[in-house]
């Protein structure tokens, strides 16, 4: 595994085992196929806080730039692999 995705791999553990599952499996499968763009983004989200992520990704509240918006819809709309 590349240097920088076990950079992005440790950002994504987080306080919440919830948080976590979806930021890892965003991670694990999408962020390589991702747009340059989405990649930018998520890396981005990994720099708010849990409490604002969990308030977004459970939609209590909408990120103010549409980009982390863009990434928040993508991880929610994120298939979960049960393979």
């Amino acid at each position: 595994m590349p240097d920088d995705l076990k950079k992005l791999r440790w950002q994504c553990r987080r306080g919440m085992k919830e948080l976590d599952f979806l930021l890892v499996r965003f991670l694990d499968q999408t962020y390589l196929s991702a747009s340059t763009q989405t990649q930018t983004n998520f890396r981005a989200l990994l720099q708010i806080e849990d409490d604002l992520l969990w308030a977004w990704f459970l939609g209590r509240s909408i990120p103010p730039e549409p980009e982390l918006d863009a990434i928040v819809q993508h991880i929610r709309s994120t298939p979960v692999d049960r393979s």
